[in-house]
């Protein structure tokens, strides 16, 4: 089932957590069940989804820079773009420490 090994991708190797396996372990399976993809190839293609929106913001955005500073864009114009990106992306939040959880619990 899940591994915990580099996968190569979009934002290059991509190392799931250990804690990943318990999380999403069913997730490999329905996948399975419900596609024509392997266990191996379904394992990888969550990898790479986790990989993808587990990029923190500031990564993503020095990410975008480079690639459409790459292209000629000036700053103006990445900085527009990347505004519009930006609030239809999924990132990982931050961690949170025990004193943090209590808080959004009890306020």
């Amino acid at each position: 089932m899940w591994q915990s090994r580099p996968v190569s991708g979009i934002l290059g190797a991509v190392t799931p957590r250990p804690s990943d396996a318990v999380v999403h372990g069913d997730l490999v399976a329905h996948l399975v069940r419900s596609t024509s993809l392997t266990e191996r190839e379904a394992d990888r293609v969550l990898a790479e989804v986790l990989g993808y929106f587990g990029e923190p913001v500031a990564d993503f955005v020095r990410r975008r820079h480079r690639e459409m500073a790459g292209r000629g864009l000036t700053n103006d114009q990445i900085f527009a773009v990347l505004g519009t990106e930006i609030p239809g992306r999924l990132f990982s939040p931050p961690p949170l420490s025990a004193r943090q959880l209590r808080r959004l619990v009890y306020g």
